[in-house]
């Protein structure tokens, strides 16, 4: 097996006959994946649904079920893994890890572990692995619970093990970890852990992938769980695999376990290892990727290798599988490839058998897995079995080969087996052999049905249908049906049998189920009968059926009416209801009759209540209504009967009876009525009495709306009906917005005496008209003037209403109403008893009683317009003193106070509720002092007023003082703000504004001590742009000594204020202060507007000693914020490198090598970083440090970077650093150890820079022999290339080495080379066309003779060798061609062979690959090329029937003398009309050439073949032929022959022409040319076969007219049937021949005699008999109907019956028969009945 392994090499991704088609689906780098990320640890894979890949700043996550949807998510983190199952997100981060449901964008948890994390992977849907650096932790995704630690690490699988796997089993009993390390011998080793989840120990075992299966093993009813895993030990350099049971309970049995297989590795992948190992479980194989790209399958079962390729050159380090499907998925490193790797089960078992020879591993595989390819050895194996008496293994061997060996003839191999004592029938074992397995086929279960059910085990039946082990099928259920009716219907139901499935439903009862199933299987049937049949016998049944026929989608499949008469013909009024009500269920229109009929057979028939339920439900609603009304009415329905009226009178008429009607159905009918209808039985129903009027009431409440309010009071009015109408409104006075409606209630109200019902109306609706309810209930003079009040409250009619209380001595009711009805109108309520003259005692208790009630503001207001404020000082005092805030009541106090000099300044100072706006204008006029004061009270509100009263009185000190503790910027900026408008109002504003801000310098500030009040003043200034008076301030207060001479802020504002005013200031600032902002002032000195870098350095530098910055890293930082000025502002790189040096910290040195990297100063940037040791700006160091090639200087860079960081970059650039300072002995120890490098495109790079041995070490480490190919082809080691070539296996590098082997005249070395490229056809054409163009063509020939004799030598090589002969050895060409034609692609051989114009070659492949037509064609076109031979074996062969006819035309023109042997090969192939016309056209020779071939085909009868050799015939005077042509072959212009002939002037051809004239029929011409002849035979039999008595008679006539007496006699003779006696008797009496016609005449009485003799008989009377019983028996059996005689009956008895004879005339045959005469004639009697005398012809004549 090795063998054939380390042999196969196939792309499989080309390869059709491959078994393991490989499909490369997606590149992640054309998704936008960076390589740098496509790598382990940073893309994952868990299911083939998601790609997760980790960038920088991102997470990328491509959908693969979705055409590889890229998402891009800006999530910072390390690692990220996909739940398998769900949308579930886990993230990590170092320590930290999460998991996000991408669905709901919820994070479901979050966990910070102890260790970081080496190695995860999600193990199912709900568990996450972790592995740490010592132990595997297992982490739900379904709870809150932290990660569990399972086991620690083992020892042998450490911590500088990389971990690239882990498993667990299907129990989760189990668990193996796999890593690799490096292996001090060399190469890479391998360790697993196999851990136990219950026994809690570990195994270590060596190998590099493993993975877990459920396995079902023949002959356990269990399933073994199995641990696949690859070992390979470091003392044995064979690889092996292990398939062993874990975690089998040992009372079931020994685990199940198989010898360790070798896996045949190739020889140029001796250091390769797996990677990973998927199980496919839908096919119990297993798929091993190894690091070199191979991928081996094999077969868990037995443990054998069934397959090996190599699918890439690149490592695949993430692999899954797809359980679908059973394939697996793959990402190779660095380029991302997304490949997909399945099982070819077409090629598989062909490729076993043809290739493995392992027969035994071919049949239990597709077995197993149902694959083709294996039915020969089936049927081997099965013959063997058989004659060896193995029926058991036989029969798992038939269950186990799918269809192949599942016929008829196997069951009657095993029926024929005889049993053997004590054991079952071997037929029954082959069927429980197959129920344990399979389901058996249609045969095999009516085979088995059969005994079973001989035996009355239906049960048995029954157990295997429900196991869905049986298929089922029509026979089968016939088998079943007299046994068990149930199990038949599902036989039939599953085999869609539906005419017995309906059978079964009617022998079962089940009438309701047979319409749904004939519908949904789409049966028809005849229902009618069904259902005429059921009626009689089963009337529920019909009933059932019924229903479901006229329920049937699509419509129903029965007359719904002539069903319905005929259960109602039946007496059958409940099922004819039950059947209408299903079938009127969809209330069509069309069925209006219908329902009309349904109610009246239910309403006549006595049962009402099923038509009062059926209208009830309202389900038909097109029946007759007028006509069911009157019926209704009849059955004292009275409800039912309104309800399909129409007419008034009508309704009236039943509404007499509204007493027995439900009030609810009364209510509710109303609403079916119009408006003039309502009303007019409304009208109706109130004039008979008061017993309708609690209902009239409910109709008048429900439709008040539709009826109109209006209208129906006019109806309670007109009976009188003051209560009726009070509560008709009231139940819908709340709801109702008329203002008819309002106003009569309120007046229904009070004339019922209602006066709280009325009061509430007034009180709570806004429908009525306020006037006419006020006019109406002031003149009513109602006791209560309540209802009064509340209109009047609530419609502002206060002064009328206080009026009517004050002039009606109501006082009362006026102190009511302020009090409790509207406080809020005591204002207006007292300004009328101003303007009335009331008692002001009286107002002043009102006001007192009201209090706090009372606005204040509307009070003062009126008190103030009526000179009446003072006497509110009482109420206002008393308001304060209840602790009233109202600025409205100390506004009127405030006001009082002041007139009354009440001191004033006391209560505008202490009082906190007045308005300052108020009262401020009031003191302006009086004093401005108190103005000031009452504006300064209102903080801010009265700013304006403020400053205008200041500026206008001269209180600057107040306004100055008033702004410092105001802190209001903006307060500020009105004050300071500068008027440029420059006439003589700025100029004095100006001055106003000098004086104030003196006062703030001198007075206000100073006597500040808040230092928010000094920042806000400096601010203001600052807004105000007074930067001189601002910097003279803050020296005064910080310079001079104050008590925030310290004060941060201030120290900032100073030097803020003279970097913008006065810049030398600032260093002196610097110097003298320092409690500032460093770094925020250093920012704003570096600023582009103030560019102050010398004075930002001293600050950094200032700083950044200890005694200002104790912080270590503080100091740090104001150092490299320090050489950043003297970097990126001062661009001084000479002062910034005497200051690192100074400083001599690595943060600087970073800083410093980033600026001399933007400089380009690449080689100083290399110092720097190595003194900072910082290797961040690798990327751009390497590519700085390329563009300038210092490689050597680079080196030391990389190799400080390495120590911290394990990047591809920096590998891959220390690479090519040694490969360009050729320093090949550390690139080799370089390469050979651990790194990341990607060597394969750094080895790409050197190839392409010419570094051939720096290149060829790099490819020497990965195995890309066929780059390392092309080096050693560079270098001229041609030996070692073909090594290399041999190695790669790749059809690309055999070309190149040996195309360069050519060029350096290694013909050997190319030879070599050569044989391995022609292999693939595709690349023939360039071998050919390279080594044709330098020349060497005997080298090419022989190169192509030795491929002939590879293994797997192909038909381009034959082909291309045959093109190379016929250029340049044409004398091998046909030999070629005779041996190895199979082998070769004719058409470019023969191509070739023509313009080489050898045309025998050519013609010899045209008939080898049965091309006839161009073979015809060559040797037609081409002399040399014609042999007669073979031109008539393609002939016939060609499938281009024009073809042939040329052929004829070609043999008439150059080989004339075989066109008969080319006739005989085509005869059956042409049309031979066709072939006539070619030879008419070629001439009249031609057809001479071609008459015995005319002849050979005459047989066809053909017009042309037949004319044309007629023709030969006439022009050579064969007659003889000619009559025998005519004769035998009669298609062909017969009257055309026979008129050219009658002319001819030889007498045998006229008498053919007469002849071929009778055949036709044309009697006359025939007799005129026999005349003419005097051919009196001819004449004689031409006119007895034309039948036609004038032509005889004419005849008869001529030859008397030339006294042929004889003639005229054999011519009545001959003609005796079709001559009229009265002719021959007139005929021979006119001219004498009496003797002539004397037999005519005695031979036809004769025939005369004897038919009158056959009619008597047969009409004579029948004896009489002597038993009188006897004849009228007789005479009852003629054959009569009934006792009746019927004549006609004759003929069906058997009796023949009566016909006219053709000559006219009574025949008479009949008769004779009738009378038994014999059928055989009397000696001497005539056919006709006529006496043959002597001497007479048979026919009538004399001879």
């Amino acid at each position: 097996m090795s063998k054939f392994l380390s042999d196969f090499a196939i792309n499989s991704s080309t390869s059709s006959n491959n078994a393991l088609p490989m499909k490369s689906s997606y590149q992640l780098q054309q998704l936008g994946i960076p390589e740098t990320s496509i790598k382990h640890g940073l893309t994952t894979m868990e299911s083939d649904k998601w790609i997760v890949s980790v960038e920088p700043t991102q997470v990328s996550l491509i959908d693969l079920h979705n055409q590889a949807a890229v998402t891009r998510r800006p999530i910072k983190a390390e690692a990220a893994v996909m739940n398998p199952s769900s949308n579930i997100l886990a993230l990590r981060s170092g320590k930290m890890i999460q998991l996000f449901n991408l669905d709901t964008k919820q994070k479901l948890k979050s966990h910070e572990m102890d260790s970081p994390i080496v190695f995860w992977k999600w193990t199912s849907a709900e568990n996450l692995a972790l592995v740490t650096g010592t132990a595997v932790h297992h982490w739900s995704a379904t709870d809150q619970a932290s990660p569990l630690k399972m086991f620690d690490r083992h020892p042998t699988i450490g911590p500088n093990t990389q971990i690239i796997n882990y498993q667990v089993s299907p129990d989760s009993k189990w668990c193996l970890l796999g890593g690799i390390s490096a292996n001090p011998q060399g190469g890479v080793a391998g360790n697993m852990q196999l851990y136990s989840v219950e026994k809690k120990v570990s195994q270590p075992l060596q190998g590099h992938a493993g993975a877990f299966h459920t396995l079902k093993l023949p002959g356990r009813e269990d399933h073994a769980q199995v641990l696949v895993f690859h070992e390979k030990k470091v003392e044995d350099p064979s690889h092996k695999l292990f398939v062993m049971e874990v975690g089998r309970d040992p009372s079931k049995g020994a685990p199940f376990r198989l010898q360790p297989t070798v896996i045949p590795v190739p020889p140029e992948a001796a250091s390769d290892f797996p990677v990973s190992l998927i199980i496919d479980a839908k096919d119990d194989v297993a798929f091993m990727l190894s690091k070199m790209g191979f991928v081996y399958l094999f077969d868990i079962a037995s443990g054998k290798t069934m397959f090996r390729t190599r699918i890439t050159q690149e490592t695949v380090f993430v692999t899954c599988p797809q359980f679908s499907t059973g394939a697996v998925f793959g990402i190779t490193v660095r380029t991302g490839r997304v490949l997909r790797i399945g099982l070819n089960g077409q090629n598989l078992v062909p490729y076993i058998v043809n290739t493995l020879r392992d027969n035994d591993l071919a049949i239990k595989v597709a077995g197993r897995l149902g694959l083709p390819g294996a039915e020969h050895l089936y049927t081997q194996e099965f013959e063997r079995l058989i004659s060896a008496g193995q029926v058991k293994e036989a029969a798992v061997l038939v269950a186990n080969s799918g269809s192949a060996l599942r016929t008829p003839q196997t069951i009657a191999r095993f029926q024929q087996i005889p049993a053997q004592p004590g054991a079952p029938q071997p037929v029954f074992q082959y069927f429980s052999t197959l129920l344990e397995n399979v389901k058996l086929n249609e045969q095999e279960s009516i085979e088995l049905a059969k005994p079973v059910l001989q035996q009355g085990r239906p049960q048995l039946m029954e157990k295997w249908l429900k196991d869905d082990k049986l298929h089922c099928s029509e026979a089968l259920g016939d088998l079943i049906m007299p046994h068990d009716t149930a199990m038949a219907l599902s036989v039939y139901l599953r085999s869609e049998c539906h005419a017995k499935a309906i059978q079964c439903f009617v022998q079962r009862g089940e009438y309701d189920k047979i319409v749904p199933y004939s519908t949904s299987v789409g049966y028809t049937m005849d229902y009618s009968s069904m259902l005429s049949q059921l009626l009689f016998n089963n009337p529920q049944g019909a009933l059932d059926l019924a229903k479901g026929l006229v329920n049937v989608e699509g419509g129903p499949l029965i007359d719904i009416q002539a069903t319905a008469e005929a259960f109602l013909s039946s007496n059958r009024v409940q099922e004819t209801t039950a059947f209408l009500l299903e079938a009127l269920k969809d209330n069509k229109q069309e069925h209006a009759y219908l329902q009309t009929k349904l109610l009246e057979i239910n309403l006549i028939g006595g049962a009402p209540q099923v038509a009062d339920a059926i209208m009830q439900n309202g389900i038909l609603t097109h029946y007759d209504r007028a006509h069911v009304g009157k019926l209704c009415e009849r059955a004292g329905m009275w409800q039912r009967a309104a309800e399909h009226y129409t007419d008034i009178n009508d309704i009236k008429r039943v509404f007499k009876n509204s007493h027995q009607m439900n009030p609810e159905f009364v209510v509710t009918y109303f609403s079916k009525l119009n408006q003039e209808q309502s009303l007019a039985l409304l009208k109706d129903m109130m004039s008979r009495g008061p017993a309708n009027m609690q209902v009239c009431v409910e109709v008048a409440k429900k439709y008040h709306e539709e009826l109109g309010a209006a209208e129906l009071v006019k109806v309670f009015e007109s009976h009188r009906a003051t209560e009726g109408l009070y509560y008709f409104l009231g139940a819908v006075v709340n709801f109702s917005e008329d203002p008819v409606v309002h106003m009569k209630y309120i007046q229904s109200a009070c004339m019922l005496g209602q006066f709280k019902e009325a009061e509430r109306v007034c009180r709570d609706s806004n429908i009525y008209n306020p006037e006419e309810v006020k006019d109406y209930l002031k003149n009513a003079k109602l006791p209560d003037p309540r209802p009064l009040i509340h209109v009047c409250d609530r419609f502002d009619f206060v002064d009328e209403l206080t009026e009517y209380l004050y002039l009606n001595s109501l006082l009362q009711y006026v102190e009511v109403y302020v009090t409790k009805v509207s406080p809020a109108k005591t204002p207006q309520v007292v300004g009328k008893l101003f303007d009335l003259g009331a008692n002001q005692d009286f107002i002043k208790r009102i006001l007192m009683a009201v209090g706090t009630a009372c606005p204040v503001d509307d009070m003062v207001e009126i008190a103030e317009t009526r000179n009446r404020l003072r006497m509110l000082q009482p109420w206002l005092e008393a308001r304060v003193a209840t602790g009233s805030t109202e600025p409205g009541t100390h506004n009127a106090l405030g006001k009082i106070y002041i007139q009354m000099n009440k001191d004033p300044k006391a209560f505008l100072t202490n009082n906190m509720f007045y308005e300052p706006k108020v009262l401020g204008p009031f003191c302006e006029s009086l004093d401005p002092s108190l103005a000031f004061v009452a504006y300064k009270k209102g903080a801010g509100e009265c700013d304006e007023q403020l400053i205008k009263i200041s500026f206008t009185h001269g209180l600057y000190r107040d306004l100055a003082r008033y702004l410092v503790e105001r802190q209001d910027l903006e307060l500020w900026s009105k004050v300071l703000t500068k008027d440029e408008s420059g006439d003589e109002a700025a100029m004095e504003k100006e001055t106003q504004r000098r004086q104030l801000i003196d006062q703030v310098v001198e007075w206000a500030l100073p006597e500040s001590t808040s230092a928010d009040e000094v920042s806000c003043t400096v601010k203001a200034f600052m807004a105000a742009d007074l930067p001189g008076e601002l910097i003279t301030l803050l020296e005064r207060i910080i310079l001079q000594g104050s008590d925030f001479s310290d004060n941060k802020n201030l120290q900032n504002l100073l030097i803020l204020t003279a970097i913008r005013a006065d810049h030398s200031r600032v260093a002196s600032y610097i110097d003298q202060l320092d409690n500032f902002d460093a770094k925020d002032i250093a920012l704003i000195c570096v600023s582009e507007s103030h560019m102050l870098y010398e004075e930002a350095y001293s600050i950094y530098n200032k700083f950044a000693k200890p005694e200002f910055t104790q912080d270590k890293e503080e100091q740090v930082e104001m150092q490299v914020l320090a050489i950043g000025v003297l970097v990126d502002y001062m661009k001084d790189l000479d002062r910034a490198k005497g200051y690192a040096t100074q400083v001599d910290e690595k943060p600087v040195w970073s800083k410093l090598a980033k600026s001399q990297l933007e400089e380009k100063m690449a080689a100083d940037a290399i110092i720097s970083f190595i003194n900072a040791e910082d290797p961040s700006e690798y990327v751009k160091m390497c590519a700085e440090a390329t563009e300038a090639e210092i490689f050597a200087e680079l080196i030391p860079y990389l190799k400080m970077a390495r120590k911290s960081l394990q990047e591809n970059l920096l590998d891959t650039e220390l690479i090519y650093a040694y490969a360009k300072t050729n320093n090949l002995t550390d690139l080799e120890v370089f390469v050979n150890g651990p790194n990341v490098a990607n060597i394969q495109n750094i080895g790409d790079r050197c190839f392409s820079e010419g570094l051939y041995n720096a290149a060829k070490i790099l490819f020497t480490n990965i195995n890309n022999n066929s780059k390392l190919a092309l080096c050693h082809i560079h270098l001229e080691e041609y030996r070692e290339a073909v090594a290399a070539a041999t190695k790669a296996n790749n059809v690309s590098t055999w070309k190149q080495v040996c195309f360069a082997c050519l060029r350096a005249h290694e013909f050997r070395l190319a030879s070599t080379c050569g044989l391995e490229v022609i292999k693939y056809p595709d690349h023939l054409d360039e071998v050919v066309t390279y080594y044709s163009d330098l020349g060497h063509f005997d080298h090419l020939i022989s190169l192509f003779e030795q491929g002939l004799g590879l293994e797997d030598a192909h038909i381009g090589i034959f082909t291309e060798l045959g093109i190379l002969y016929t250029k340049h050895v044409p004398e091998k060409v046909m030999e070629h061609c005779k041996v190895f034609f199979s082998k070769l692609n004719v058409s470019k051989v023969v191509r070739a062979c023509e313009r080489a114009r050898l045309w025998a070659p050519a013609v010899y492949l045209y008939m080898a690959d049965k091309q006839y037509d161009n073979a015809v064609k060559v040797m037609s076109e081409r002399a040399p090329a014609f042999d007669n031979d073979l031109f008539l074996d393609s002939i016939v062969k060609v499938r281009n029937a024009e073809i042939m006819y040329k052929a004829v035309n070609f043999y008439l023109t150059m080989h004339p003398m075989l066109f008969t042997r080319l006739m005989e090969v085509l005869e059956d192939f042409v049309d031979h009309s066709r072939v006539v016309n070619q030879l008419r056209r070629t001439g009249d020779w031609a057809l001479q050439i071609g008459q015995a071939y005319m002849k050979a085909v005459q047989k066809s009868n053909l017009s042309a073949v037949n004319e044309a050799l007629n023709e030969l015939y006439v022009e050579d005077e064969d007659y003889e032929s000619l009559r025998k042509s005519i004769d035998k072959f009669k298609n062909f212009n017969m009257i055309a022959l026979a008129s050219k002939l009658a002319t001819h002037e030889l007498l045998e051809f006229r008498r053919i022409s007469a002849y071929v004239y009778r055949c036709n029929s044309k009697w006359s011409q025939s007799i005129e040319l026999s005349k003419n002849d005097r051919m009196w035979k001819d004449c004689i039999d031409t006119a007895n076969e034309s039948a036609d008595a004038e032509i005889i008679e004419n005849l008869l006539r001529f030859f008397c007219e030339t006294s042929e007496k004889e003639c005229f006699c054999a011519t009545l003779y001959t003609c005796f049937s079709h001559v009229r006696p009265d002719v021959a008797l007139e005929l021979g009496w006119l001219n004498g021949y009496q003797h002539f016609i004397m037999p005519f005449l005695i031979q036809n009485m004769r025939q005369t005699y004897d038919r009158l003799r056959a009619l008597e008989d047969r009409t004579k009377p029948p004896k009489e008999q002597d038993n009188v019983d006897e004849v009228a028996q007789t005479y009852g059996q003629l054959g009569g109907f009934n006792n009746m005689l019927m004549i006609e009956n004759g003929v069906g008895i058997g009796m023949p019956g009566m016909g006219m004879p053709q000559g006219g005339g009574i025949d008479m045959s009949g008769f004779a028969n009738a009378a038994g005469m014999p059928q055989q004639m009397p000696p001497g009697m005539m056919p006709n009945g006529g006496m043959l005398n002597p001497g007479m012809m048979p026919n009538g004549g004399m001879y």
